[in-house]
């Protein structure tokens, strides 16, 4: 029996020392994963259906709902912002110095 214990990473920093990746690709997962969390609170809140968001962003309901549940491996960000735009949204990116 394997008795792997779980790892849990607490921050896209972490995560990304856990899976061999740099720091930038860290920082990608983070904007990445804000941007997706933004797009499922905007559709949420807009009382849209996934096929209606679909329709306004040019991509297919089945696309639309595989970002609504947190899958995004083959979604590119220029799709996330797109809907966010056909939403009424506009993305605005800040700056920070890392420490």
């Amino acid at each position: 029996m394997n008795s792997a214990k779980p790892v849990v990473a607490e921050d896209t920093t972490a995560l990304a020392e856990i899976l061999g990746l740099t720091p930038v690709d860290g920082a990608e997962i983070q904007l990445r994963s804000d941007l997706n969390d933004k797009i499922i609170e905007v559709v949420e809140k807009s009382g849209l259906t996934h096929a209606q968001v679909a329709k306004l962003a040019r991509t297919s309901r089945s696309r639309m709902t595989a970002i609504l549940n947190h899958n995004t491996q083959d979604v590119s960000t220029d799709l996330m912002l797109r809907i966010m735009a056909s939403l009424g949204y506009r993305a605005k990116l800040t700056f920070s110095r890392v420490a």
